[in-house]
Parts: structure tokens; C-alpha cells; sequence
């Protein structure tokens, strides 16, 4: 039998609608080892990335998880340990889970201690890649908090001033009550922007994504892949990077900088660690007002005229939500290049393909 990913033409891109999606990668999950309600998790936390148009922390990423499966670096059976748990602090030991479950226990943890506190700080170490920073930090929100949440990441990133990989992309997502959505990465893009580029074949990517391997600034995709990213802003983004660093891997006593592996790093545990913030907004005042005083507050922003070039002035978490609207109505767009690992992954474990656009 062909591999699953020629059972369709050359240069298809297959359109797919959320459930259907969602459904897929659940079942090449289970079929990998994962236990169903975490790969419920994962395959939905991972969709909902795609449906918000950030598709480099989407779909594309379940062929990287299945390789880890696949060599055994990747316990998907564990649920990690609470080292201890101490008034509004709790530390957690994710003994190398997978991500989205780990992550999936302290944002529990933490709503259940914000509530009782008014705030809490949740520390993972020794977890895995979690997909995107937004998916927990709205669980935080949809309990009425505000919820911050950051992680380090394997080291992709020269520091200012350097050319050699010590830092990950190390994001940074803020999420509250109300039409504002922070969700960004401590380089120009994230590091599954120039994966995407690289596994769909494209030839540039924009001026200022990305270093080569000898810290030289290219738009040369290949280049970039084995290269670095560019830190954001320069020495700002460094410091935003060592400052995640610090919430994650310092206070939780995990592996920092160096010491990281990655998903796409076979031989080494990714040994990623995780912070979840939450804040009780009801502490200060009734949600339905913080709530509208961020609408006021978006609305004052949007409120300037627009710079030339530009139609409106949008705000963080719109072009999400835009793009949120239009592919729960008319499905999921996937590259040839992520369809075919996709693919691939199901036709290793006996997955058949479902119905696509």
C-alpha cells in the first residue's frame, strides 16, 4: 500500500473542518500510546490553534509529538507530582508528561488557588512542549482571572550581542476578561513560522525572522531552519527571554538555556519548564466592570486614526478571533508539506485519513 500521503494529488491542500481535524489527531495519538482523555487535550488544544490562524503551534506540531512517542522520550502514561504546595505557590514536577496534560493540571491548580487566595503563581519543571501559550491562559480567563503564562523553550535564539544559541523563544501570553489577547514570542516570530516555511517548501521568509548559523541576518528559509531566530526588539527581547528563564526554569529548578532539548531533537529530554499566573479579578472589583473597562480601554486604543497603509487600528487577540469566525465556518486550510507529515504520522500507526475539502 502507498503511504497515506499520496492517496492524494500533488500540491492538494486539503481544507478540514475543526471536529473532523480534531478527531484525526486524536486518533493517531491513542494509536501512538496516548491514553484518550489526554489525547483529547492535545488534539484539541492543538486545532484550536489552527482554527486562530497560528498554525505554526497547530497541527503541524503532532508529527514532532509522535516522534517522541516513537523513541520512547515521552512518558504519555504519567501525571507528574506537586513538590509542594505552599499558600498562593505551588511547584510542580511534570516528570517528563506530556505537555498539554501537565499544563492542563496547573491551570486547574491554579484557578483553584487564585480562587481561595485572590492570586496564584504555578510552577512546572520537566514537562514537554505545551502548543500554544494562549489555550491555558484563556482557561484562566474563562474562570473570570487574569491569566499570565510562560515558558522557556529549547534554544533557538542568540543572545544580543552573540551568535550562538542560548535562549528559546521563551513566550509570553497574557489573557483577561474582555476583547484583548496577548499571545507572543520573545523573537520577531515564533520558531514554527520558519518550520513551516521549511516543511512547505518555500524559498524566503521575511528580512528580520532570522540569523544564519554564523549569526549573519538571511531571508534564505534553509538558512534560517539551520540558523537562529532573531530576538525581538534587540536587547529587549533578550532581556524578555532571560525574564522567562527565570519564572520558569530558575524558580521551578528545571533545566534552563543549554540544558534543553526539543521536539525536534531526538537523543535529549525537552525538559521544558512552565509558569501559570493567575489573578482573581473579583478581588478588586465585580468582573462585569474590569470587562468594561477593557472594552473603554480597547476602545480608546482603536479609537486613533489609522497610519497610512492601514484600514483600523487592531488590538492583540483580533486578527485571532477574526480568523477564529471565518474557519469554524468554512474549515481548516493545511499546507501540502504539513499534510503530508500529518499524513505520514497516521500511516504509522494505522490511522485512515479523513473526509477533506
Amino acid at each position: 500500500m502507498p503511504p497515506a500521503a499520496l492517496r492524494y494529488p500533488v500540491n492538494f491542500m486539503p481544507v478540514i473542518f475543526a471536529p473532523e481535524l480534531t478527531s484525526f489527531a486524536r486518533a493517531i495519538l491513542t494509536a501512538g500510546g496516548v491514553p484518550e482523555h489526554k489525547a483529547e487535550i492535545v488534539a484539541t488544544s492543538l486545532v484550536a490553534a489552527n482554527l486562530r490562524g497560528v498554525d505554526s503551534h497547530g497541527i503541524q506540531l503532532l508529527s514532532y509529538y509522535m516522534e517522541q512517542l516513537e523513541a520512547g522520550e515521552l512518558d504519555p502514561k504519567t501525571d507528574g507530582r506537586v513538590v509542594s504546595e505552599n499558600g498562593a505557590c505551588l511547584h510542580y514536577d511534570g516528570m517528563n508528561g506530556l505537555g498539554q496534560w501537565i499544563a492542563e493540571i496547573c491551570c486547574n491548580h491554579a484557578v483553584r488557588i487564585a480562587r481561595e487566595h485572590g492570586a496564584a503563581v504555578v510552577v512546572a519543571r520537566e514537562s514537554n512542549h505545551f502548543g500554544a501559550a494562549a489555550w491555558w491562559a484563556q482557561k484562566m480567563r474563562a474562570a473570570s482571572q487574569i491569566g499570565i503564562v510562560v515558558c522557556n523553550a529549547s534554544c533557538l535564539v542568540p543572545p544580543w550581542q552573540g551568535r550562538a544559541q542560548r535562549l528559546g523563544t521563551n513566550p509570553i501570553c497574557m489573557a483577561v476578561p474582555g476583547p484583548w489577547l496577548l499571545d507572543m514570542a520573545t523573537t520577531t516570530v515564533a520558531a514554527g513560522k520558519i518550520f513551516k516555511a521549511f516543511i512547505n517548501q518555500k524559498p524566503e521568509i521575511p528580512q528580520g525572522w532570522a540569523f544564519d548559523s554564523n549569526g549573519v541576518p538571511t531571508t534564505n528559509t534553509d538558512a534560517a531552519y539551520h540558523g537562529m531566530l532573531h530576538p525581538l526588539g534587540g536587547y529587549k527581547g533578550s532581556g524578555l527571554a532571560m525574564m522567562v528563564e527565570i519564572l520558569c526554569a530558575i524558580l521551578g529548578g528545571g533545566a534552563m538555556s543549554t540544558e534543553l532539548g526539543g521536539i525536534r531533537m531526538r537523543g535529549r529530554l525537552v525538559r521544558v519548564s512552565q509558569c501559570f499566573i493567575a489573578i482573581d479579578v473579583a478581588r478588586f472589583m465585580p468582573v462585569e466592570e474590569f470587562t468594561a473597562r477593557m472594552e473603554k480601554l480597547v476602545g480608546m486604543i482603536k479609537s486613533a486614526p489609522p497610519a497610512p497603509g492601514y484600514d483600523e487600528v487592531l488590538v492583540a487577540g483580533d486578527p485571532e478571533w477574526r480568523t477564529e469566525a471565518e474557519r469554524l465556518k468554512s474549515g481548516i486550510p493545511i499546507e501540502q508539506g504539513n499534510w503530508d507529515r500529518l499524513c505520514g504520522s497516521a500511516a504509522k500507526v494505522g490511522v485512515p485519513l479523513p473526509p477533506v475539502q
